[in-house]
């Protein structure tokens, strides 16, 4: 029998659907289930991901799928001037809330960002990649809208080569996502999008091939938690 989760992530238009209304769901519950799910690290791996940023002061960036503002407000700190884009609703709300200087929020699409050719010098997302549609045309959209010599860096999930450490590190994120789903939201498939989501992902020496497909240069990956987790970072050619 076909998993039904499966099925509503087995094609862009699906996944694109099913995405938009699990994150309108977990949208108040979003910061914790990061920390939960991540042993309290989460926070450690962002403040690593801004420093590899390496931010100018002044320089415009755009987080993508920025969810509540926890990697927009921190870049901001370090003197950029950032707009945070998720296409939750609920989650703009939530980072508006926050409030700080040089942020602005709005509601929008990676997959076909509102934004002019060579606007950014830095685009960032964290958890987003792996959710869109279309990986390969999210990373043509960032592309776009990067100046010459601008950097895009990702943090994500990542899917273990090895296949008996991935069927456990997917397990294990398939009861634990279910248990928080069911505590949280009384729904034990709202958080096991994640690991569903893992299987079809090219993992991290993939998004280095397809970033480079989009025309990036230096395109590169740093293993985070042993693996578990990945960083990317990538630069547009002059």
């Amino acid at each position: 029998m076909t998993d039904p989760l499966r099925g509503a992530i087995s094609t862009p238009h699906s996944k694109r659907r099913y995405t938009r209304r699990v994150f309108a769901t977990i949208a108040d519950r979003y910061d914790l289930v990061t920390v939960l799910l991540s042993f309290n690290r989460d926070r450690a791996w962002k403040r690593r991901f801004v420093a590899r940023a390496n931010v100018r002061p002044g320089e415009v960036a755009l987080d993508l799928a920025c969810g509540t503002g926890d990697l927009t407000f921190p870049l901001a700190h370090e003197g950029a001037r950032v707009v945070g884009l998720d296409i939750t609703p609920h989650m703009i709300e939530l980072a508006r809330a926050k409030t700080g200087p040089r942020v602005s929020f709005l509601v929008g699409d990676m997959m076909a960002l509102p934004f002019a050719d060579a606007t950014f010098a830095l685009v960032t997302t964290g958890y987003g990649i792996r959710n869109v549609p279309d990986i390969s045309g999210a990373l043509r959209e960032i592309h776009r809208v990067l100046a010459p010599g601008g950097r895009f860096l990702s943090l994500d999930f990542d899917r273990p080569e090895n296949a008996v450490i991935r069927a456990a590190y997917l397990a294990w994120l398939t009861t634990v996502g279910s248990a928080l789903g069911w505590v949280l939201h009384r729904d034990p498939d709202t958080y096991r999008y994640i690991p569903e989501t893992i299987r079809t992902y090219p993992g991290a020496a993939g998004v280095v091939a397809l970033l480079r497909s989009a025309g990036f240069e230096a395109a590169s990956h740093e293993r985070v938690f042993g693996g578990f987790m990945a960083m990317h970072r990538a630069v547009k050619g002059a």
